[in-house]
């Protein structure tokens, strides 16, 4: 049962959808061994990429989602990341965390739908029929043109490339997925998502330009260690180019 305080603020799917279409999706995570690992630091994280103009909020935790939700009136794409001995899938793996995220603020509840093995046998076809019989969105993190097509196909309700190049069977690049996204929108019907490694203005603007229907992004705006790390490595290059030029 949805907790009553916590009950989402869209009334339908296709409500969610128009919030989201051609915006952006800010990813408001940090682990346990982060520095900004805390709920309360996660909803003002939130707040703020909503005062910047964020069209949604991707989460980790029904803490997390629960915290955030009383800050922002944005949708929530829910995940729970926990890891299992017997698997490689650690997104939302098993029904263990899918009813947690049911009975939190999340509208959407994403989870890995790669085509590998996931922990204690669970399927993908229970997942998904979990999600929707509760009234959620589906919404499938895939990383190939066929995984996305197999969980449109198995009534997925939103398709994202959150896992390519995370998958050995997917495309190891260092920016984002954008055949993948062309691939994807031109061959299904539901709204396909763009993320995975994009840093830049150009780079999401691209996204769009491949067809998808809204991007997420996370590491390039809230985890400022990562952050400060890129630009500390550009000043390291560009003073042993300046050291090897006096030379």
């Amino acid at each position: 049962m949805v907790i009553p305080e916590y009950e989402g603020v869209f009334m339908n799917k296709q409500d969610i959808f128009n919030a989201i279409k051609n915006g952006l999706i800010v990813s408001c995570q940090a682990l346990e061994d982060e520095p900004l690992h805390s709920s309360m630091i996660m909803g003002r994280m939130a707040l703020a990429a909503s005062m910047g103009g964020a069209v949604g909020i991707r989460a980790n935790t029904a803490e997390d989602i629960n915290e955030i939700r009383k800050h922002v009136d944005l949708p929530i794409i829910g995940i729970i990341k926990q890891d299992y001995p017997d698997s490689d899938i650690y997104i939302t793996p098993t029904l263990v965390e899918v009813r947690k995220l049911i009975n939190s603020a999340a509208d959407i509840i994403a989870f890995d739908a790669t085509h590998r093995v996931r922990p204690g046998g669970e399927t993908l076809e229970n997942i998904i029929k979990e999600i929707k019989a509760a009234g959620k969105i589906a919404m499938a993190d895939i990383s190939t043109l066929e995984e996305g097509i197999a969980a449109t196909e198995k009534g997925c309700d939103i398709v994202s490339t959150t896992m390519s190049g995370y998958t050995p069977h997917s495309r190891q690049i260092d920016e984002p997925d954008y055949e993948l996204i062309y691939e994807l929108s031109s061959k299904i019907s539901i709204p396909v998502i763009a993320e995975g490694r994009i840093f830049t203005n150009e780079q999401l603007v691209n996204c769009f330009k491949n067809g998808a229907y809204s991007a997420v992004i996370g590491a390039a705006i809230t985890r400022p260690q990562l952050i400060t790390k890129s630009f500390v490595e550009a000043l390291e290059k560009y003073e042993r180019s300046a050291l090897i030029n006096e030379q």
